[in-house]
């Protein structure tokens, strides 16, 4: 097996060009999210690039137009099964004026390779086609089972991981290839709602007085007012938790509810009988989505019932969804990382080996779709070339260096891991 991870390794080193092309053809895919819908000839790429290594595909739709790719390579039996997991969509162009170079053909300048998704994370898909490309080569004779999953959405919240979850794909371990720096990493989870108030009245603007002014008579209010006290309870609990509530690996007070969007009103001439405000709630890994959206949707109501009118008239809350696009709603959950997990044990030995230093080990600041592999029951970690500073940006960028190594360091757990 050691000599068979060397000869891989050694393949890897000679095969810099591929790995280049590979990563060159999967940015010349447009596949921003939004619109979505677009990914079918990319992933119609990964099927066939699996399919020449001995993988049995699966591709289903996910959403029209938007397939994932699930490719399974069986083992000898008796060894350790891997799930190796991307996602294939890429954050969205937006002035494409602003850029220096064509979002969707990859530019090599020096070690910077240039391209939106470069980083965000074609360069970690490319790595690990690369990876199993070097172990075929080299006789990639393994005991366990290597899933690698290709899936769509994860830019706009979409299921296309827990779809491919939902179809039963299970590890004994999980890498999800994203951008991490080449640090081994877990997250906190990241959920959704809509705070809604809705007035059973509908009043002119020409009532105002009468509804706010001593001895008006009439009982009524104004939503977009009303829903100005919720949004400074939230405030109130996100200060309560960053005091009370910490985790290893997170600053102090990175548990936060930003009020993201909202939206109220119908014309001048009226007052506002609506108003529904979008909430981003992050949380510590200790706890599951469903208990902090309960959390904060009772101490939504405890304040509302303190108010006169919102205690006949509650706000109502809607939480969570399989995709910003769809739905106006998404879920991200959480990665406890366990060091001590064998699987994690071989990610940091192999990476202290092929760059000659351990590997920064700690908590992402930003969330991925390996809360769906952890929520299933799979031990997880986030490992992927590419930083959080250059993914989105104008002109995003990926290290070729990096690339490559996460390329060596893949490899050599799918050698040690599964065989």
């Amino acid at each position: 097996m050691e000599d068979s991870i060397a000869r891989a390794d050694a393949w890897l080193r000679s095969h810099r060009g591929l790995l280049l092309s590979t990563l060159g053809d999967l940015v010349g895919f447009a596949t921003p999210s939004p619109p979505g819908r677009n990914t079918s000839e990319a992933q119609a790429y990964m099927a066939a690039r699996l399919s020449a290594l001995g993988f049995t595909v699966e591709g289903f739709d996910v959403y029209p137009g938007d397939p994932d790719v699930v490719g399974v390579r069986r083992g000898t039996g008796g060894g350790r099964s891997l799930l190796l997991n991307g996602h294939i969509d890429v954050a969205e162009v937006g002035d494409a004026g602003a850029w220096t170079r064509p979002p969707f053909r990859l530019t090599v300048e020096g070690d910077r390779a240039y391209g939106r998704g470069a980083a965000d994370m074609k360069g970690g898909l490319a790595a690990a086609l690369l990876a199993l490309e070097a172990r075929c080569a080299c006789g990639m004779t393994l005991r366990g089972d290597v899933i690698f999953e290709s899936v769509i959405g994860e830019e706009q919240g979409e299921a296309g991981t827990l779809a491919a979850c939902e179809r039963g794909y299970r590890a004994d371990f999980a890498l999800v290839a994203d951008s991490s720096g080449l640090a081994v990493q877990g997250q906190g989870g990241v959920v959704t709602g809509w705070i809604v108030l809705q007035s059973p009245e509908v009043f002119h603007d020409g009532m105002r007085a009468s509804l706010v002014h001593a001895g008006g008579g009439v009982r009524g209010a104004g939503m977009i007012e009303k829903m100005c006290k919720i949004i400074a309870a939230l405030g109130e609990l996100e200060r309560h938790w960053a005091v009370t509530l910490s985790y290893p690996g997170f600053a102090p007070g990175t548990t936060t509810i930003n009020p993201a969007v909202i939206e109220g009103g119908r014309h001048p001439a009226f007052m506002a009988d609506r108003c529904a405000l979008w909430i981003t709630v992050h949380f510590y890994p200790d706890r599951t989505w469903e208990d902090v959206a309960a959390e904060v949707e009772a101490f939504v109501r405890a304040a509302a019932a303190a108010d006169p009118w919102m205690r006949e008239h509650p706000p109502t809350c809607q939480w969570g969804g399989r995709s910003m696009i769809v739905d106006r709603g998404e879920v991200f959950p959480p990665v406890p990382l366990d060091t001590a997990h064998p699987g994690v044990g071989e990610l940091l030995r192999a990476h202290a080996e092929v760059l000659g230093v351990p590997p920064r080990v700690g908590m992402s600041a930003s969330v991925s779709d390996g809360g769906w592999l952890a929520r299933a029951g799979m031990p997880t970690a986030i490992y992927g070339p590419g930083k959080l500073a250059q993914a989105h940006s104008v002109d995003e960028w990926v290290s070729v260096e990096q690339v490559a190594a996460c390329a060596r360091v893949l490899a050599t757990v799918i050698g040690r891991w599964c065989g």
